[in-house]
């Protein structure tokens, strides 16, 4: 469906089953069984319901003589009709101010009911008030639009009224189902929904002979009996109208609600896994993936939850990667996939954009540094070990590197590679990679300063290349299991103890109690450093009978968390000491942080700068002086942070 003046993109039908969502035209959350969705990824409305989606151009009105049109202009107001702020699209009379929701337009409420079903007495339409009040049927505090009662001054949510103490309801036919709140229940009696399988907090409708439940929610908006949808079975699916425990068909979890079932197939399937989408990206994998409804064997773990994987039911698989499948559930899951179905838009793969062009045997033009061809240099024969990486600024270390001579540009062989376009694990947008810029920059999950290259979303999402590369299953030394992404919760860091964990997730360890968050995780293993003439190394929770002191701070140092170590002077340093605050920032470079200017400065001379915030002779190798200041320096994000209160 194309309605280029109220929605800009095309709208595809559809026969899912949606759980708490709203409708992007009439703003009501509820469980849609079917309607139309977007499938464009930058659109902020995804699901509609049938009715908004197909609502007529024109309406005649009973609360109106003219005609009303249908309108995506906004403009800030109320509904005639119910009071309640609109929202686009909208009915707007052209011939004078007349202008209601879209629900009140095509489903108009009666100014007063003689005989509702919910009460004894005529009721009347109010619009919104200040005041908040009870609805007498479903017991819930609002201050919306509501029907009220004058002799008995009892306000009616708009559509509790069509409900009373006792209903037929197409989901059970046998007996009438009766309004109860779960207090007066009997303590075996059901009390979580047929159909959403929630526990209602206020009253519901119960039958006592069949122990059947539903929540208003759901009797107001109950679920299609049949089905037919022939991409999800060959035969029409029923709708069974009692609570069994089952196991799905299609997703292999099992449900206790009500499912749809095909008798002549025994097939048995939740409402929610009808239609789900043929071909999906995840932010857990970097290709695209496919459902197939039985997986087959050759899978042992779900790539996301990296639970067991049944090959009689369906799953998400990968056809790049022949080991790869998800979990129905697990690969549409709102945090993982970006709503956007790709079954019939061609496998692009946007995110494997070469970062470079191979101009020669040795040499690359890569697209950060267009002027000169970058030539690779194998085994790091650059004679200046100080020399940083121009994307992740660590030193170019113990590996082939491409280089520019001429202009002094040099990228680690892996920053060369990095691609052009990612998907991150931290949010659903495909990430871009970005050059530095003369503005200092804070990643968004780690929160170190860094002026490197960047991932980012319309440059509003940031994540330095550390922890914008990290994938999984993440290998690393330092660990004997891979490891995977896990959401923080109360783990902490092996490596620092949390000195530097910030955001939502670590990497975790399945088989053993081992985390490790993404600054630690991306430790050079091994780098030169100012304090030792040699490469040192880091030492990974290995106790090793040498110094117990950092030689930099001179402070204490556990062996029990990762240090750095030369085995030749059998000195040690504590990772920040090596790695400190501004390591991430390229020396003798101007920046601007919070609007102020700062350069990027060695701290080796044979007298070491004074912090003018803390007073101190700094030990960290790179500070930096504000130019606003005469031979100020901050050598520290504390001091930096103190700077900028001042």
């Amino acid at each position: 469906m194309s309605k280029p003046s109220f929605h800009e993109h095309p709208l595809f039908p559809s026969a899912r089953v949606v759980t708490t969502t709203y409708c992007g035209y009439c703003y009501i959350e509820e469980t849609m069984y079917g309607g139309y969705y977007c499938n464009d990824p930058n659109c902020f409305a995804w699901f509609f319901h049938k009715k908004c989606a197909e609502a007529p151009l024109e309406i005649n009105h009973p609360s109106h003589p003219h005609h009303l049109l249908l309108t995506n202009n906004w403009v800030f107001g109320p509904c005639d009709l119910c009071g309640e702020y609109r929202r686009t699209p909208y009915y707007s009379c052209s011939t004078c101010e007349f202008k209601v929701h879209l629900n009140c337009g095509m489903k108009p409420l009666p100014s007063a009911i003689e005989h509702p079903l919910c009460h004894d007495h005529p009721l009347v339409l109010l619009k919104k008030g200040k005041e908040k009040f009870p609805c007498e049927v479903c017991k819930e505090i609002f201050n919306g639009p509501s029907y009220l009662c004058h002799e008995c001054n009892l306000y009616f949510h708009l559509d509790c009224v069509n409900l009373s103490e006792e209903v037929n309801h197409p989901c059970h036919s046998n007996h009438p189902i009766k309004l109860i709140a779960p207090e007066n229940l009997m303590d075996n009696a059901e009390k979580n929904c047929f159909s959403c399988e929630k526990q209602p907090q206020k009253v519901f409708y119960h039958c006592s002979t069949c122990n059947f439940s539903i929540c208003l929610d759901c009797t107001k908006n109950p679920p299609p009996l049949v089905i037919d949808h022939t991409r999800t079975h060959v035969h029409p699916l029923t709708l069974l109208s009692k609570k069994i425990s089952f196991t799905c068909d299609v997703c292999g979890e099992d449900g206790k609600g009500g499912p749809y079932v095909c008798l002549q197939c025994a097939f048995i399937v939740h409402g929610k896994c009808i239609d789900l989408p043929r071909a999906i990206n995840i932010n857990r994998h970097e290709h695209r993936i496919s459902f197939t409804p039985h997986l087959g064997v050759g899978y042992s773990k779900c790539g996301v939850c990296r639970k067991s994987l049944n090959q009689y039911h369906g799953a998400y698989s990968c056809s790049v990667c022949p080991k790869y499948a998800a979990h129905c559930r697990c690969a549409v899951s709102l945090d993982v996939w970006d709503l956007v179905e790709l079954e019939g838009i061609p496998n692009q793969d946007t995110e494997n954009i070469a970062p470079f062009k191979v101009v020669g045997d040795d040499s690359i033009e890569h697209f950060s540094h267009e002027k000169h061809p970058l030539k690779i240099y194998n085994n790091n024969i650059i004679c200046d070990k100080w020399l940083l990486c121009e994307a992740c600024i660590h030193p170019l270390g113990f590996e082939s590197i491409y280089g520019c001579e001429e202009c002094g540009f040099f990228l680690h062989e892996k920053c060369a590679n990095l691609p052009r376009k990612k998907r991150l694990i931290f949010n659903l947008e495909l990430h871009s990679l970005e050059v530095a810029n003369k503005v200092l920059t804070e990643c968004m999950h780690c929160r170190v300063l860094f002026d490197g290259f960047k991932y980012t979303v319309n440059g509003l999402l940031i994540y330095d290349v550390h922890c914008g590369s990290l994938s999984e299953p993440f290998i690393h030394d330092g660990h004997s299991h891979p490891l995977y992404f896990n959401e923080r919760g109360d783990s902490s860091c092996v490596a620092c103890e949390d000195f530097f964990v910030h955001g939502d997730y670590m990497l975790g360890c399945d088989a053993c109690d081992f985390s490790l968050c993404f600054y630690c995780a991306s430790l050079p293993l091994k780098i030169w450093h100012k304090s030792d003439d040699h490469p040192i190394t880091l030492y990974c929770g290995v106790k090793v009978s040498i110094n117990s002191w950092c030689d930099i701070c001179e402070r204490e140092l556990d062996q029990r968390k990762w240090f750095y170590t030369c085995s030749d002077c059998e000195v040690t340093f504590h990772t920040q000491c090596v790695l400190e605050d501004f390591s991430r920032l390229k020396p003798e470079k101007l920046i601007f942080y919070d609007g102020i200017k700062f350069e990027v400065v060695r701290n080796n001379n044979n007298t070491r700068l004074l912090c003018s915030q803390c007073d101190s002779r700094c030990k960290v190798s790179v500070v930096l002086e504000a130019r606003d200041l005469e031979n100020g320096y901050i050598c520290s994000r504390s001091c930096l942070s103190s700077y900028l209160r001042v």
